[in-house]
C-alpha cells in the first residue's frame, strides 16, 4: 500500500500470529512442549500444477495446503489464488484459523491453502483446469471428516462447484467435502454476506457495551468488496453514520454521512466506486487517517504499521480483514487505549456460516436464511460476551483474550485426546 519508504523488518504474517499466540500462553503460563506442539502445523503439503494454458503453452503452478491442528475436529480454511501466497503466508492463516474456530467455539481445526498465480491474468477455463488439477493433487488429505476448505482472495462460489465435483470423481457423491458453494448447489443461505455481517453485528454489541449509539457513531469502512459492502448495509441498516468507504479507486468521505444504498448501486453498475458522486475524493492513506469513531480496515493485511499508527484517531477499531494491523502498530494502539476488536472474532462470521453448510450437507437439509441469521447471531454474540469477560478479568487486549480463550480450547482438547 505504502510505497514511499522502505520500512524496517516489521513481523511476517507468521511471526505476527506467533507473536500473539505467545503473549496469550506467557498469560495461561503455558508448559514450552505444548507451545512447540501448538505452533507446529500437523501437516504442509507443496505441489505442482502443471496446466496447459488457452495459448497452448504448458505452465507449471505450486499450491499449497497446511493443516495445522484438528484436535478439536476436521480442519476447515479457505483456498486463495494470488501471486504473493507462499508457504509463509499459508503457514500463518491456517494456525489463525485454529484459533478463529476455536474462539467462536465450532468444531473445526485450522488449514489454508492456496495457489501461486496471478489469478487476474486467468481465463475463466484456465482457472477452472488449475482448479481441477489441484484437486487431483490434495483430494487424498482434504474431504468432508478430515479438512474442508472454503472461498478466499480470487476464488468463489463457481470454483467451490469445480472442486466439489472434482473430489466427488474420486470418493463420491458428498457435498461436505468443500463449503462456500452456491446456493443451488448445496451451499448455504447467507454465506455470501456473513463475514460482512458479522462485522456489523459485532460492531453494534461493542458499540452498545461501550455506551455508543449508532446514530452517534462515525464510521470509516476502508475496503468495499465482500466484507466491506455487506458490513456497510447491515450497519447502515442499523443505523450506523457511515462517513467513509474505500476501494481500489481511492477513499470516499462525507461527513454528513454517505447514501450506502447509493454506493452499493453504483459498485453494481460500475464494479467500483470510481466516480461515485455522493462523496469527496480521498486516497486509501487518507481515509485511514480520517477522523472517526470507529474504524473498519476490510481490504488487505497490514494497512495499518508504525508509519500512520500515530495519525490514526478512530478509538474503536474492528478488524474486517485478515492481520490488517501490524504487532508493533497494535503495541501503539492498545497503550493509546483504543479498543481494537481482533480479526480471529471479528470476521469469523463467515466460517461459522460455513459451519451451518457442513451441518446441513451432512444432513441433507436445509435451513431458511432466517434460522442461519439467528444461530450466526447467537453464536458471534456468545463468542464475544466470552471474550470481552477475559478481557476484563485478566487485564489484557480484547486480542490477547481471544488468543487466550482459543489456545485454551485448543489444549483442553489436545489433553483429552492423550497426545
Amino acid at each position: 500500500m505504502n510505497s514511499q519508504t522502505p520500512r524496517k523488518h516489521h513481523m511476517n504474517a507468521f511471526e505476527t500470529v506467533q507473536h500473539y499466540f505467545d503473549r496469550a500462553a506467557d498469560k495461561l503460563d503455558l508448559d514450552p512442549g505444548f507451545r512447540k506442539l501448538m505452533l507446529m502445523p500437523t501437516r504442509e503439503i507443496t505441489v505442482e500444477v502443471p496446466v496447459e494454458m488457452d495459448n497452448g503453452t504448458l505452465e507449471t503452478f505450486v499450491g499449497y495446503r497446511v493443516q495445522h491442528n484438528a484436535a478439536r475436529g476436521p480442519m476447515k480454511g479457505g483456498l486463495r489464488y494470488h501471486h504473493e501466497v507462499d508457504l509463509d503466508e499459508v503457514r500463518a492463516l491456517a494456525s489463525l484459523m485454529t484459533w478463529k474456530t476455536a474462539v467462536v467455539d465450532i468444531p473445526y481445526g485450522g488449514a489454508k491453502g492456496g495457489i501461486c498465480v496471478r489469478a487476474r491474468d486467468l481465463s475463466r477455463k484456465e482457472k477452472e483446469r488449475i482448479t481441477r488439477k489441484f484437486i487431483d493433487q490434495i483430494h487424498e488429505i482434504i474431504g468432508p471428516d478430515k479438512d474442508i476448505p472454503a472461498p478466499d482472495m480470487n476464488t468463489d462460489a463457481e470454483t467451490m462447484s469445480w472442486i466439489r465435483n472434482q473430489w466427488e470423481k474420486y470418493h463420491g457423491f458428498n457435498p461436505a467435502c468443500i463449503t462456500g458453494k452456491p446456493v443451488e448447489d448445496y451451499g448455504a443461505k447467507g454465506r455470501e454476506e456473513a463475514t460482512g455481517r458479522g462485522v456489523g453485528i459485532l460492531a453494534f454489541k461493542l458499540l452498545q457495551r461501550m455506551g455508543h449509539k449508532p446514530k452517534d457513531t462515525s464510521v470509516i469502512i476502508q475496503g468495499f468488496g465482500n466484507v466491506g459492502s455487506h458490513a456497510a448495509k447491515f450497519m447502515h441498516e442499523s443505523e450506523f453514520k457511515i462517513i467513509g468507504i474505500s476501494d481500489i479507486s481511492g477513499g470516499y468521505i462525507n461527513d454528513n454521512g454517505i447514501d450506502i444504498p447509493a454506493a452499493l448501486h453504483h459498485v453494481i453498475e460500475n464494479r467500483t466506486l470510481a466516480g461515485f458522486s455522493g462523496a469527496n475524493k480521498v486516497t486509501n492513506e487518507e481515509i485511514l487517517v480520517h477522523d472517526c469513531n470507529l474504524l473498519i480496515p476490510a481490504a488487505l493485511g497490514g494497512v495499518i504499521h508504525v508509519e500512520n499508527v500515530n495519525d490514526i484517531k478512530a478509538q474503536i477499531i474492528i478488524e474486517g480483514a485478515n492481520g490488517p494491523i501490524d504487532a508493533d502498530a497494535d503495541e501503539v494502539l492498545f497503550k493509546k487505549g483504543v479498543t481494537v476488536l481482533p480479526d480471529i472474532l471479528a470476521n469469523a462470521g463467515g466460517v461459522t456460516v460455513s459451519y451451518f453448510e457442513w451441518v446441513q450437507n451432512r444432513q441433507y437439509y436445509s435451513w431458511d436464511l432466517n434460522r442461519v441469521r439467528q444461530q450466526l447471531d447467537a453464536i458471534l454474540s456468545s463468542a464475544y460476551e466470552k471474550v470481552w469477560q477475559q478481557a476484563q478479568e485478566s487485564q489484557v487486549s480484547l486480542r490477547t483474550a481471544a488468543f487466550m480463550l482459543a489456545v485454551e480450547r485448543v489444549k483442553r482438547s489436545m489433553e483429552l485426546a492423550g497426545i
